[in-house]
């Protein structure tokens, strides 16, 4: 068995790069946001009224902030730090 070809493979896979401090940061920034949400609903309960919806409304029950700030941070990410990112390597 010729271990050339498989040297050859394993030579021509791009390699990622390693993000900078501004990148890195605006990397994070989106999912660490969604996950700040987390501890926030688990300390406030009573925040999340799907846990006890008794009388409550459809617009009562779908905007509750956890979750507005789980959707805010990942269309941060998705949305507004990923294109950044993308003009940050192409310069």
């Amino acid at each position: 068995m010729s271990t050339h070809s498989v040297g050859s493979r394993i030579e021509s896979q791009p390699r990622p790069r390693a993000l900078s401090a501004r990148p890195f940061a605006l990397a994070v920034l989106g999912p660490l946001t969604s996950l700040s949400a987390l501890p926030w609903a688990i300390v406030q309960p009573y925040r999340v009224t799907l846990l006890h919806a008794d009388g409550q409304g459809f617009w009562w029950l779908f905007v509750e902030p956890p979750l507005l700030v789980i959707l805010a941070g990942l269309a941060f990410h998705y949305f507004v730090a990923r294109p950044l990112i993308d003009d940050f390597e192409k310069n």
